[in-house]
């Protein structure tokens, strides 16, 4: 007779290949962030990533199937992060300028404690878009944080308190371009103006100030 505890070994067998397959292709992506977001596509070497993570360059292969399917890979998990910081963002009980305050400081916060997100859309952006264009995930990840953006904006437009000239794409840009230039130009800005944008001594400023410029623009008079 198979005792209980056999079955539920043999049964758990498959669930912990699952486990350490998932592990696998976690630290895989986590390395390969680093390598593209430090040396760009053509510069990341798979035989380095295989290196770091102990295992080898037909694993990477067996998961990715090449190495611009692990670039887009990691393209798609960086911008997935994001995205899932933005739906569980609480708005709830939010007036509209509180609302959109909140996810201007989301938005600070996350490029803040994710540079290499910063770098990995800079290498992209010298590559024209090439790769993010051929993912069918990363093309409908743009939807969440514009509808995100044009709720906040329908909110305040009814209640008379955010102009009516702009949409949700004005707003992200706005809101992405402060948050980017920080990280972006944080040692050329250094350099020129011997002012680290990343110091902790500024950081409240800068995160106050950017809310406060968002809000002073949507609440600033429609030209007429």
């Amino acid at each position: 007779m198979v005792s209980e505890q056999s079955v539920n070994s043999v049964v758990s067998k498959p669930e912990k290949r699952r486990r350490n397959s998932d592990l696998t292709r976690v630290n895989i992506i986590a390395v390969a962030t680093e390598e593209f977001a430090d040396k760009g596509f053509a510069g990341a070497r798979v035989d380095e990533i295989a290196t770091k993570t102990h295992t080898t360059k037909r694993m990477i292969y067996y998961y990715f199937t090449d190495k611009e399917g692990l670039y887009k890979s990691v393209l798609e998990h960086a911008y997935s992060v994001i995205r899932a910081q933005e739906r569980e963002l609480d708005l709830e009980g939010l007036n509209p300028t509180a609302a959109v305050r909140a996810l201007a400081e989301l938005t600070f916060d996350h490029h803040e404690q994710h540079p290499n997100f910063i770098r990995l859309v800079a290498n992209e952006n010298m590559l024209r878009g090439e790769h993010i264009e051929k993912s069918e995930l990363l093309s409908g990840l743009g939807a969440p944080a514009a509808d995100l953006v044009s709720q906040i904006l329908h909110d305040g437009q009814q209640a008379g308190v955010f102009r009516s000239d702009v949409d949700a794409l004005d707003i992200h840009m706005l809101i992405s371009s402060y948050c980017v230039f920080r990280i972006a130009n944080r040692y050329t800005f250094k350099a020129l103006f011997d002012r680290d944008l990343t110091d902790s001594t500024h950081r409240e400023h800068l995160r106050t100030m950017l809310g406060d410029m968002v809000v002073a623009f949507l609440t600033s008079p429609t030209p007429s």
